[in-house]
Order: structure tokens, then C-alpha cells, then sequence
């Protein structure tokens, strides 16, 4: 009988979250690699007009002000966005971590479980041999005792033909 495992459904059950927890671990990293492009494109911008500013007629520089305050005030939303996302990737990578614990942890029960499977099929097999060989010791001294039994019963033939 092959070997099965008693909490194999709930093996499964465990493999597949921790699958879904890796999916949801990597839209995570791409939150998060996506709001650190939004931080670097902002950043090229403040560098962009900062740079236009200097070569920009001096009547626009209040305009070219408010907006460089502008993206300063989006430089610190969209940190605060990378930050938030990042401390989303380290919850979800705790998360996964758990799950793999979890799945390890069955699948080293399920190691033991097998090992231990084993050798009780081992320990009923050698059993088994040991039974057939008494048996079969049995028998055969059965049968060489018949045959003792068969010998002591006939007459000895040489001593019928030496009184002839």
C-alpha cells in the first residue's frame, strides 16, 4: 500500500496560499517600483525647471516659483507614497515568510510521517519472512520426521537379502 499523508489537503492548502501570497508580494514590488519612478521622473522635473528658470525672463519667476513649490509639496507626497509602499512590501514579505514557515513545517512532518511509514512497511516485511521461515522450519522438520517415521517402519532390505 503506497504511503499517503493524513494532512496532505491541508498541505496543499498552505502551498497555494503561500503562492498567492508571492503574487501579491510581487504587485507589491511593482507598487513600489512604481512610485520610485514617480519620485525620480518629479525629481527630473524640479531639475528641468530649475534649469529653465535660469534661462527664463526674470518676470517669470514667480510662476516658475510656485510651480518648483509645486513639485516640492508632490516631492514629499510621493516620497511619503514610496515609503507607504515600501513598509507594504515588508509587511507582505513577513507574510510570505510565515507562509513558508508554515509549509516547511508540514512538509517535514510529511518527511518524518514517510520515514516512519517505511519502516513500518520494513519492520512488516521482515515479519512476514520471519513468519514464512518459521513455517517453513516447521515443515521440514515435519517432513524429515515423517520420513524417519517411513524408514523405522520398513524393514531393512539388506537384511532380507543376506538371510536369502
Amino acid at each position: 500500500m503506497p504511503f499517503r499523508y493524513k494532512l496532505q489537503k491541508m498541505l496543499d492548502f498552505r502551498i497555494r496560499e503561500k503562492e498567492q501570497q508571492e503574487i501579491v508580494v510581487n504587485k507589491a514590488r511593482q507598487k513600489l517600483m512604481l512610485a520610485e519612478q514617480k519620485v525620480e521622473q518629479n525629481k527630473q522635473e524640479i531639475v528641468q525647471v530649475t534649469t529653465a528658470q535660469k534661462t527664463a525672463d526674470y518676470s517669470l519667476y514667480e510662476y516658475y516659483d510656485k510651480y518648483l513649490h509645486h513639485l516640492w509639496e508632490k516631492a514629499e507626497q510621493l516620497e511619503q507614497e514610496r515609503k507607504d509602499a515600501e513598509d507594504e512590501l515588508k509587511a507582505e514579505i513577513q507574510k510570505l515568510v510565515e507562509c513558508e514557515q508554515k509549509v516547511k513545517v508540514l512538509e517535514k512532518h510529511k518527511e518524518k510521517q514517510k520515514e516512519i511509514y517505511i519502516e513500518e512497511e520494513k519492520k512488516a516485511e521482515l515479519k512476514m519472512f520471519s513468519e514464512l521461515g518459521v513455517q517453513r522450519h516447521f515443515i521440514r522438520t515435519k517432513e524429515i520426521a515423517e520420513e524417519e517415521e517411513l524408514l523405522e517402519q520398513m524393514p531393512p532390505e539388506s537384511e532380507e537379502e543376506e538371510n536369502s
